[in-house]
Order: C-alpha cells, then structure tokens, then sequence
C-alpha cells in the first residue's frame, strides 16, 4: 500500500474579479485532480489554528498529522533541522530575511529574489561582524532565506515564548515600524537588524545590483525564532515510513525532524520556474523503493504566485502540478495494485492581499477503501459544499492513513 500526499502551497484562495468570480483554482485546467475528486471525495480542512499566526510551518506540521498547539515552537528550529544545525536545549534559531525596505515600508521580503552568491557574500559579512561574539552565529541558505541561530553556552537566553516576530511577507507594501521584533530580547533582535543596514549599506553584491537596476538587500529582517520541537517519529505515530519532495528548507527541516528521507531534485527550485517534469519523475522513483511507504510532494510556486500578486501564474503552477505531476504519479499507482492518494494545500493565501490567511483549504482523497461522495471537481466551493470537513486539519492524516 503506497500514500501520497501532494500539497500546492498556499493554492486556496478567494474568488477573482478578474476572473469572472472564480478562484484561481476554479479557473485553471486540472482535469487529473478533478479525476482525483470524481473518484473519491472532496472536503474542507482547517490548518491553522486562528491563536496561530498562518504559514507553512503550522500548515504543514498539522498537514502531517501533529497538532500544532500542542507540538509547535516557531519556524526556524524547522528550518535549523533542514540545514543539518543541531540545537541544543537553551538554544534558539531566528528565521534571517534578505529584505528590500524603501521609506521605511516592506518593498521586497525577498529583496528582489536575491541571488545565492550574492546572498552568501551578505551573510558572511555579517557573521564576520559577530566574530568574537559566543552566542550568535548566521548561516547562509538559498537566495533570501538564512538563519541565524543563538546559542546559550550554559547560559539563560534573553528570549521566551513571548518573544513575537513578524513574517516579512505578511506586511508587503506597508510600514515597517509596528511590526519590528517585541518582548524579551527583541532589544538585541532589533539592534542586529540595524546593525545589517549599515553593513549592507555599501556591500558589493548590493552596489552590483544597483548597478543593474535590481534591488538591494537593504538589511535583514529577523522572524519566526524559537527552539527545537520535540515530534514525535512518524513511522512511530502511524506505522509508515515517509520521504518528502520539496525544494524549501522548511519542509526538509519537518521531514528530518520526524524521520524521513529527503529527496532532492535537480532543477527544483522552490519557485514559480521549478522543474515540475523533475518532480513527478522523481515521485514516482522514490514510491518505487522498498523502503518508502509514504510520500509527500510539495510545490511552493503557487503561494509564490500569491505573495507576488501573480494571477496567471498562480492559475499556470496549478495547471503544471496537475500535468506533471498529479497525473503521472496517479496513473502509476493505479498500475501498483493498492494505494491512497491525497491533495491538499497547507493553508490559503490571498492573491488580494499577497499573504498567508487562516480558513479552509480544500482537500481531495482517492483510493482503496474510501467511497465516493460524488463530487465532479477539486476546488474551493466543492469542498464548501461537502458534509466532509476538519476543523482540527491534523486529523486528517489519521483518516487518509487509516487502511481498516
């Protein structure tokens, strides 16, 4: 018995104007995840919960079946695991933005995409400038995304559960000043994001991309701290072992901290030019091992649509999911004997307003032992309209795992 799980990141959505009052979704051409629904069942499920800010780390985590209130610290121990950091009890990762910030408002959390050189050059300027401090240390990762981490050495860290920090992308386009780190050591948080607007000031990847007539990283913007999360394995929890898909470190970081293999695929870049083909090839190569009993393929390009304001993109990344990859890992199951197949983004995220949202997502299930509850397509307002729904998502993964 093979499971899937394939998640379109942030695809739920509200309906357009712009595209006659459907969701981008409703739009878009996915006659393999229509399939998918015809031949199983279409519902709701809630994954993040409202006292929780929404993103991937939550969704994602309560996607796999845990419930966040009871399992969740913060983004960036997630990401630490991803990148091979070990931390210890005390410890405390800090999510590291490369961000654009023009009179004093978000312009890019992004910085324009900043590029990996160039990105690694900034990084190791600022962990330059910390030489000689014990208890701070950055570390490069792809493109804007980097972590710093803070390491206690014996000593009681500044920070508490109460520290608060804001993700870059829920504020596009707005001023910066409400929104800076508060609570206990957000004083040192902050002066570091200072600190990085005088070092980057005159770097020479930034004077390069000026040049250029791109963005500049005009400094960092610290968020999503917290410390290493105790998770339980999943093979432990449900008795299958798992592998995940994803060109992101934060989904690499929850796979290795519950047990998983992580495969990566060449040209999968965890945006809107990802090598979709690469990824359902891929899919199907790894349900094809002995050991791999579980699989989850994600795909960022349609929350990067999102925040992005991108509507034809949104609706063209939804399409390739559905070509390339849903399709050919759906018709080679079905060539296996037994299986599950399950899609379901991790949370919604607005075209309108370019971020993360709480509410619904809508789901579709198929496979041995699940009975129809004849819906004809995959969207928004199918799921709306079915008797199925979770409004605690992590018990989801018991339902689509529950064989008997």
């Amino acid at each position: 018995m093979k499971f899937v799980l394939v998640i379109p990141d942030g695809l739920a959505d509200e309906p357009q104007a712009s595209l006659g009052n459907v969701t981008p979704l409703q739009a878009a051409n996915v006659p393999a995840m229509d399939a998918v629904a015809a031949a199983g069942i279409v519902g709701s499920t809630d994954n993040v919960p409202a006292s929780m800010p929404s993103g991937s780390d939550v969704g994602t985590m309560t996607l796999f079946g845990y419930n966040t209130l009871k399992c969740h610290t913060g983004r960036a121990p997630i990401e630490a695991a991803a990148q091979g950091i070990e931390l210890s009890p005390g410890d405390w990762a800090v999510r590291c933005n490369l961000v654009t910030v023009n009179d004093g408002a978000m312009q890019s959390f992004t910085a324009g995409q900043y590029p990996n050189d160039s990105g690694q050059e900034l990084v190791e300027l600022l962990q330059k400038d910390q030489c000689g401090a014990s208890h701070w240390k950055y570390h490069a990762g792809v493109s804007y995304r980097n972590l710093l981490v803070y390491r206690s050495r014996g000593t009681a860290a500044p920070f508490s559960a109460d520290t608060r920090s804001t993700p870059p992308h829920d504020i596009t386009n707005q001023p910066i000043a409400d929104h800076l780190p508060s609570g206990p050591g957000s004083d040192a948080l902050k002066a570091l994001m200072e600190r990085s607007i005088e070092l980057f000031a005159d770097a020479p990847a930034n004077v390069a991309r000026g040049g250029a007539g791109e963005l500049p990283a005009t400094q960092t913007w610290l968020w999503g701290i917290g410390q290493r999360p105790d998770l339980q394995s999943f093979v432990e929890r449900y008795g299958v072992r798992g592998a995940v898909i994803t060109a992101v470190d934060l989904l690499r970081g929850m796979g290795r901290l519950i047990g998983w293999d992580v495969v990566e695929v060449e040209g999968a870049t965890g945006y809107l030019d990802t090598d979709y083909v690469a990824k359902g090839q891929a899919a199907i190569e790894t349900l094809s091992r002995d050991d791999v009993d579980f699989l989850v393929v994600h795909v960022e390009a349609t929350d990067e649509a999102s925040h992005e304001g991108d509507t034809a993109g949104k609706i063209k990344a939804v399409e390739s999911i559905d070509r390339h990859i849903v399709a050919p890992v759906n018709d080679w199951l079905k060539s296996q004997g037994d299986y599950r197949l399950l899609i379901s983004p991790d949370h919604p995220t607005f075209l309108r307003t370019r971020t993360h949202s709480h509410g619904d997502c809508p789901f579709a299930m198929c496979g041995a032992g699940i009975e129809s509850n004849a819906p004809t397509t995959y969207d928004e307002v199918a799921a709306a309209a079915s008797d199925v729904g979770f409004p605690e998502g992590h018990e989801l993964m018991g339902r689509f795992l529950k064989v008997s």
